[in-house]
């Protein structure tokens, strides 16, 4: 960098689990350019030291320099006053860019506010679709797609959903990077190992959850954890599928709220489910690496499951990553407790045809930075 050249400044923003995974992996990139100033804006969606402060402490991420601390509150309350808070932050920091990635509602708070002040926005995880207008996140990727000047697309399918949107007539760059949260998943899978101490814990509470014996669940959706009928279903069919096999359930605050509302918490405390508080990163991959398979309604677990060769059962009526279901790697079940069964039943017992580039090569916060400098 020339004496007198300016310094690029990007505002990355984040706020929930996925995004921290995320932003770590582009943030490293970013602090080896030394013409690129990053600022962080944490808004506070996910607040607690399990769902955020560990992750940040885990995964080395700068401090972010705001806190927003929006959050416990309503779709609407929520997202306007990021868009409020977030607006103020970048008439203040007055950024080249704004970096916001999935799609949640601190991404389209991000992505609303910069459009308005007229700064460029980058979208990571760009051209995603899950087909249903009922889910908050849909609603949120397509309207920051919409609005953003640079779409980094995971995947070839997420590619081809912008050009079926006719986004190639818009203004903006369309990439196809890669999965930021392979790169996360690859260079923190070594330090787990070194760090994580999980599995040695559980084996020490229950001899059942030994390595590559037990299943790894999450489920946290209000699709899911809101419906008495579709959680009862799902919980019924984790306690079939525990009599033979042990499901570790690292448990979402909203999820426990809900499983006591609902009368169904005493139900599935059961010798071979095992109740955990979230977990971090770091032990969230071992768990990954040493389960025999995945059941979830989490958009990234489906792939970070994929990426430690494990199939997975989505608790979900649709998926985004159609990849996985095309791959045969991964079986969207709802939340019918048949369905579930039959497909856990089903599953393969060898994870073959293993395609390691399905995500990219494993740099794509690279990628991103490339694009980005190349074309601001």
């Amino acid at each position: 960098m020339k004496k007198n050249e300016r310094k690029i400044k990007i505002a990355s923003i984040s706020g929930a689990r996925p995004q921290f995974i995320k932003i770590a992996a582009v943030s490293r990139v970013i602090a080896g350019y030394k013409e690129i100033k990053e600022v962080l804006i944490h808004t506070g969606q996910h607040y607690d030291q399990n769902m955020s402060d560990i992750f940040f402490r885990e995964m080395e991420i700068p401090e972010p320099g705001y806190n927003l601390d929006v959050n416990q509150l309503n779709h609407g309350a929520m997202t306007g006053r990021m868009l409020e808070k977030i607006e103020e932050v970048l008439i203040r920091e007055k950024p080249d860019l704004v970096l916001v990635y999935g799609d949640t509602n601190s991404t389209l708070a991000g992505a609303l506010a910069a459009k308005k002040l007229h700064i460029k926005i980058a979208h990571v995880e760009a051209g995603l679709r899950s087909f249903n207008m009922k889910m908050p996140e849909e609603i949120n990727r397509i309207l920051t797609d919409r609005i953003s000047d640079f779409l980094f697309c995971p995947t070839v399918q997420a590619m081809k959903n912008l050009e079926k949107e006719g986004f190639h007539h818009f203004d903006c760059k369309i990439v196809k990077c890669g999965d930021v949260m392979l790169d996360a998943a690859r260079f923190y899978a070594q330090k787990s190992s070194k760090t994580s101490t999980i599995m040695n814990s559980l084996g020490e509470k229950n001899k059942n959850f030994s390595k590559n014996n037990f299943v790894l669940c999450t489920i946290h959706r209000p699709e899911n954890i809101n419906h008495p009928r579709r959680l009862s279903s799902i919980v019924d069919a984790l306690l079939e599928i525990s009599k033979n096999t042990p499901i570790l359930f690292p448990i979402h605050p909203g999820t426990k709220n809900k499983l006591e509302e609902f009368n169904l918490i005493g139900t599935i405390i059961k010798k071979n489910i095992m109740l955990l508080p979230p977990v971090g990163y770091f032990d969230m991959l071992e768990l990954l690496k040493h389960c025999r398979f995945v059941m979830t309604d989490s958009g990234g677990l489906q792939k970070e499951a994929y990426f430690f060769k494990k199939y997975c059962v989505t608790l979900r009526d649709q998926t985004e990553w159609v990849e996985l279901v095309e791959a045969g790697k991964n079986f969207v079940a709802g939340a019918d407790k048949q369905t579930i069964i039959n497909y856990v039943e089903g599953m393969p017992h060898e994870f073959t045809d293993f395609d390691p580039l399905l995500y990219g090569d494993g740099n794509a916060g690279k990628h991103i930075i490339e694009e980005i400098l190349k074309g601001l």
